[in-house]
């Protein structure tokens, strides 16, 4: 890392070394980020969309903090989220660079808009899916998990892909406080250095991860569309 360094442009030869680790990088963040969106983001959704009126057990006044909560999480940029929560990020990893000073803001930006795609693909679920899980005797958690979640799984998913592609964008943006990945190399090389070379290639790097996730969660909502499912089962 030494010679790429002191050198202005990074050789081709040295292109992969310095790249590949980066990607890594940035899949790693990606990573711990979006388990944690996802854990936090699904019941949290539940939670917020049977708290509505008309919901499993409607509180209003619950509802309305909740969602101004989220709402606020939604609306900061994420640049000034990242800078705004320093002190919080400092206090609970003890650093304000690297991975885990970034996996934090990424986290509760996530989060925020993960819980509203849970909330509005709950709420494309039939009534009466519910109303016949009602009449069954489920309990609330039952019916949430059979019924709302099970019959949103398609919705969920697309959103799930909308997000991680969102939180590479993330760590792109996170890159600037030194978190590593891509975009730190873009930022430190391509920017501050002038290396065309390095840019184009984390440009097409960023283009090509965003292709294959898309992709990936394309076909994971196409299988789980309750049409697929049945025409599979039949094979």
């Amino acid at each position: 890392m030494t010679s790429v360094l002191a050198a202005g442009t990074v050789p081709l030869d040295e292109m992969a070394g310095l790249l590949f680790p980066a990607l890594l990088d940035t899949l790693t963040m990606v990573g711990i980020v979006m388990t944690i969106v996802t854990l936090v983001g699904v019941p949290l959704g539940a939670l917020v969309h049977n708290l509505a009126p008309g919901g499993l057990f409607e509180n209003p006044t619950l509802h309305t903090v909740l969602s101004w909560t989220i709402n606020i999480g939604r609306s900061l940029p994420f640049l000034i989220l990242m800078a705004a929560i320093m002190p919080f990020t400092r206090f609970v990893t003890g650093t304000n660079i690297g991975i885990a000073a970034a996996v934090v803001p990424m986290s509760l930006a996530g989060i925020a808009f993960f819980t509203r795609i849970v909330e509005n693909s709950l709420r494309s679920v039939p009534p009466s899916v519910v109303q016949v899980a009602r009449a069954s005797g489920g309990s609330p958690l039952q019916i949430i998990r059979t019924a709302q979640l099970h019959e949103a799984v398609p919705s969920i998913l697309g959103g799930l892909t909308i997000n991680v592609i969102a939180m590479i964008e993330y760590s792109a943006i996170a890159g600037t406080i030194g978190a590593g990945g891509i975009g730190y190399v873009a930022v430190t090389y391509g920017y501050q250095r002038f290396d065309q070379g390095v840019m184009a290639a984390t440009i097409v790097i960023l283009v090509c991860t965003v292709a294959v996730v898309q992709l990936i969660g394309d076909a994971l909502v196409r299988f789980t569309t309750p049409h697929a499912r049945a025409r599979a089962a039949r094979v």
